[in-house]
């Protein structure tokens, strides 16, 4: 079949391990079902696969992709959660938890095959573009703020990084919810956007804010560390999923951190109970996923390219037939 996986591990210049071709399908295996992949959309974890983090040397040739959303062996269309593992269910009791990629075959292919626990059903509401991009990136910000940030209607949210992902996701969830979202980017356009899918003020990063907030919403990392700990108000939540420019910030910012009492959460993807509700969410309220380009998966190398230019705004989706 068809695929898009990683070849070589290249830390430095992830995209020359990229291969497109064949690959074997997948086998049949007790407690698993194959899924035919209608649509799959790429993550920030695709090019650190390709870097070799979460990905080690003995487990290439890995085919690419955590998302996916298609119709499984009984023809029903299916949304997949990523998680492997988290609930012992196709797996040994003691595997730990991975995310698809980092132990099995991914989605960017015309199937994949995960533990049937790992399926749920895609609301009908939902085209298959729409729901592929729900189950890392959305998942991820919908656990951030509702179960992590704890914020409620009416409370106040800042978001780092308008345009990726995960930071399009919170701003879109959040003002579906009745927050008061501020969103920063260094990048006009970008703040343009942020504006019209419903944050409150867009700013250019590090910018001062109008009013302190409940909590952050933080991606970035480093670069936006110490404005994310001084943009909270006292005793509130710092919730953290990534650090696309680096994990090491030059300032801690400790003090404040214990003086004002402050939270800080670190959050990994989501459980399947809250991409189910995630799944209901969208379909009860008619927010929709905010997709940047839908390629053929045949041209997968053009939505990697994209990617790690950080050109695009919501997220790329590569499609079969």
């Amino acid at each position: 079949m068809f695929a898009v996986y990683a070849a070589r591990i290249d830390r430095d210049r992830p995209l020359s391990g990229l291969e497109l071709g064949e690959r074997p399908a997948p086998e049949a295996r007790p407690g698993w079902s194959t899924v035919t992949v209608k649509a799959a959309s790429l993550n920030h974890h695709d090019l650190w696969s390709l870097r070799g983090v979460g990905l080690a040397e003995d487990k290439l040739p890995m085919i690419l992709g955590c998302d996916a959303a298609g119709v499984d062996e009984d023809g029903n269309e299916v949304v997949l959660h990523s998680v492997i593992g988290q609930s012992g269910h196709g797996v040994g009791p003691k595997e730990p938890r991975s995310i698809l990629t980092e132990r099995y075959q991914g989605t960017f292919a015309e199937q994949v095959s995960v533990p049937t626990w790992n399926i749920l059903p895609k609301p009908k509401e939902l085209s298959f573009a729409e729901a592929a991009c729900l189950p890392t990136a959305w998942l991820t910000a919908y656990r951030m703020l509702f179960t992590n940030a704890g914020v409620r209607p009416g409370d106040s949210v800042l978001v780092q990084g308008a345009g990726g992902g995960v930071a399009t996701a919170a701003i879109v969830l959040g003002k579906a919810a009745g927050l008061r979202v501020f969103a920063t980017s260094r990048d006009e356009a970008r703040r343009k956007r942020a504006l019209e899918l419903g944050a409150v003020e867009a700013l250019e990063s590090g910018a001062r804010l109008p009013q302190r907030v409940d909590a952050v919403i933080e991606t970035v990392g480093a670069a936006t560390w110490s404005h994310s700990v001084k943009s909270l108000k006292p005793g509130g939540t710092l919730v953290i999923s990534g650090a696309t420019s680096g994990d090491r910030p030059s300032h801690a910012e400790l003090t404040r951190i214990f003086f004002l009492e402050l939270k800080v959460v670190g959050s990994t993807m989501g459980t399947k109970d809250e991409l189910e509700d995630l799944l209901s969410f969208c379909a009860a309220t008619g927010v929709r996923p905010v997709i940047d380009e839908v390629l053929p998966m045949d041209r997968a190398r053009e939505g990697f390219e994209r990617l790690a230019a950080g050109e695009q705004f919501g997220k790329v989706v590569l499609t079969n037939p």
